[in-house]
C-alpha cells in the first residue's frame, strides 16, 4: 500500500464531489459542474496534487477533447463527466501519466462506474424529495432543511468522493499489473485508440456546431494556420474573433437591407388623406 498516494487520492475524491452539479459548496452549476467538473480543470488540479502540472494539464486537454460534445438530455447522459475527469485523470496520474491512457481510463470509468453511481444518486434523491414534500406539508422547517440540503449533500459526498478515492488509491496496482502483464502490442493499441478518441470528440462537436457546409472553410483555414503557418493558438483565436465579427457585420447588413427596402416601398405606395401635410 502506497501511503504517498493517500493525499492525492483523497483530494481527487473531494474534487469530484465539488464538481458535482448538485454540490452546494461551489454554487452548483456555476463554479462546480461547469468549472470544477470540466476535465481541463480536473487535469490542472490533479497535476497540482500529484506534483506534475504539465502532465496533468496534458491529460486534461486530451480528456476534455473527448467529452467536449458530451450532452445531458433530460437527465440522461452517456457518460458521467466528473467521475471520468477525476477518476480517469487521477488514476492515470498515479500510474503512467500518459494522456492516451488517461483518455482510455476516463471513458471506461465514466461509462461504467460513473453511470452506475449517477443513476443510484437519482434513485436516492427521489426518496429525499418525498421526505422534503412530507416536511413541507407539515410546515417542518428543520425537516425541509435536512431532506432537501443536508441528507442529499452527505449522499453526494459518499457516492462521489469515496468511489473516486478508492479508484485512484487502489487502482494503481491494478493498472500497473495490467500494463506490465499484457503484451506490448496491446498497450500500443490502447494508446492509439486513446489518441483517436479526442478526434472523435472534436468531430461530434463540429457536427453540433456547424450548420452549413460552407462553415467548414473556417475550420480548414484555422487548421492550415496552425499546422502550416505555425501560428499559436492564441493568435488564431484573435484572428477567428476578427473574422467572426466581420461575418456578423456583413450578415447583419444584408439582413437589414431587404427590411429597409420593404419599408421604403411601403412609404412610396402609401396613400395619405392630406398630401399637403407630407
Amino acid at each position: 500500500m502506497n501511503l504517498a498516494l493517500l493525499f492525492p487520492a483523497l483530494m481527487c475524491g473531494v474534487f469530484c464531489y465539488l464538481g458535482a452539479i448538485e454540490s452546494c459548496c461551489l454554487f452548483g452549476m456555476s463554479w462546480g459542474y461547469y468549472v470544477m467538473g470540466r476535465p481541463l480543470v480536473a487535469g490542472l488540479l490533479c497535476g497540482l496534487v500529484f506534483g506534475d502540472i504539465t502532465q496533468g494539464v496534458l491529460c486534461g486537454v486530451a480528456v476534455q477533447a473527448v467529452f467536449i460534445a458530451n450532452l445531458s438530455t433530460g437527465g440522461a447522459t452517456n457518460s458521467e463527466i466528473t467521475y471520468a475527469s477525476y477518476g480517469g485523470i487521477g488514476l492515470a496520474m498515479a500510474t503512467t501519466k500518459d494522456p492516451a491512457i488517461a483518455v482510455t481510463l476516463s471513458v471506461l470509468i465514466g461509462q461504467t462506474l460513473g453511470l452506475i453511481f449517477y443513476n443510484t444518486r437519482m434513485a436516492l434523491y427521489s426518496f429525499f424529495n418525498n421526505g422534503a414534500s412530507r416536511a413541507a406539508e407539515n410546515n417542518d422547517d428543520r425537516g425541509i432543511t435536512l431532506w432537501h440540503i443536508v441528507y442529499p449533500q452527505i449522499c453526494t459526498f459518499f457516492i462521489r468522493a469515496v468511489p473516486v478515492f478508492l479508484i485512484v488509491f487502489f487502482g494503481q496496482g491494478v493498472v500497473d499489473a495490467l500494463l506490465n502483464s499484457v503484451p506490448e502490442i496491446v498497450t500500443h493499441i490502447i494508446s492509439v485508440l486513446g489518441g483517436v478518441l479526442p478526434a472523435l470528440g472534436i468531430g461530434m462537436l463540429m457536427n453540433i456546431v456547424i450548420k452549413d457546409k460552407m462553415q467548414l472553410i473556417f475550420f480548414l483555414a484555422g487548421f492550415v494556420l496552425l499546422s502550416f503557418a505555425g501560428l499559436s493558438m492564441v493568435a488564431i483565436v484573435f484572428i477567428a474573433a476578427l473574422v467572426a465579427y466581420l461575418v456578423f457585420l456583413s450578415s447583419g447588413k444584408s439582413a437589414a437591407e431587404p427590411e429597409a427596402q420593404t419599408v421604403a416601398d411601403a412609404d412610396a405606395h402609401a396613400v395619405y388623406e392630406d398630401d399637403d401635410l407630407f
